[in-house]
């Protein structure tokens, strides 16, 4: 993921050190990030396709790599790409809502991302990227905050109208996705639409841009 500067070098060094979530909190200091920050996000001025995503797991907070996990072994398969093409700057950007790992809540679960980096990152970031064409939504934090009011009830409904979403006349292009995480397999099974109509049209749309 390292690569030549290209313009973004101050925002990437800004992001890295950002610890807003700890340090300024908006709903007090007793709701400060309960461990030091360690923000992940891929920014590129090159990049066609944006994957904009939940926030870091605990694996991927140890690694400083984005979707270094099981999610992301999903996702990537969704996509049909290898490792060294997903984490090449010059093919994919990858902005989370949240840039830290939120921690955990009582039952074990990821907790959503932190309320502070979207309002602080997420405009200026997206505006530094004008050159994305199709940007991959995944999960409802994702989907409310570039859909607006165009999403629907939930993250089924969402994805199930994934065509009147991507082909409304907008740019960059944006696909709702659910989740890849594997507690989502029996959503999947549930759903063989996803694999056998949408699926497809992304994998078509993702070889198109990468190459």
């Amino acid at each position: 993921m390292v690569g030549a500067p290209d313009g973004l070098e101050d925002m990437r060094e800004a992001i890295a050190g950002c610890r807003i979530c700890r340090d300024a909190p908006l709903r007090g200091l007793d709701h400060r990030l309960p461990h030091e920050p360690r923000p992940v996000a891929v920014i590129s001025t090159k990049a066609r396709i944006l994957i904009a995503g939940q926030a870091p797991g605990l694996k991927v907070h140890e690694s400083g790599i984005p979707f270094n996990d099981a999610s992301g072994d999903r996702l990537r398969e969704w996509l049909r790409v290898d490792r060294n093409t997903f984490y090449d700057r010059d093919r994919f950007a990858i902005v989370p809502m949240g840039f830290c790992f939120p921690g955990y809540d009582a039952k074990g679960s990821d907790l959503p991302p932190r309320r502070e980096c979207a309002p602080r990152w997420r405009s200026p970031v997206i505006a530094a990227m004008p050159q994305i064409e199709l940007v991959l939504v995944i999960g409802q934090y994702a989907q409310a905050w570039h859909l607006g009011s165009e999403r629907r009830g939930s993250v089924t409904e969402t994805v199930q109208a994934w065509r009147e979403i991507l082909f409304a006349n907008r740019s960059p292009a944006i696909l709702p996705l659910p989740h890849p995480s594997w507690r989502n397999t029996g959503w999947i099974r549930r759903n063989p639409w996803f694999e056998e109509e949408l699926l497809p049209a992304l994998r078509a749309r993702i070889t198109m841009l990468v190459n």
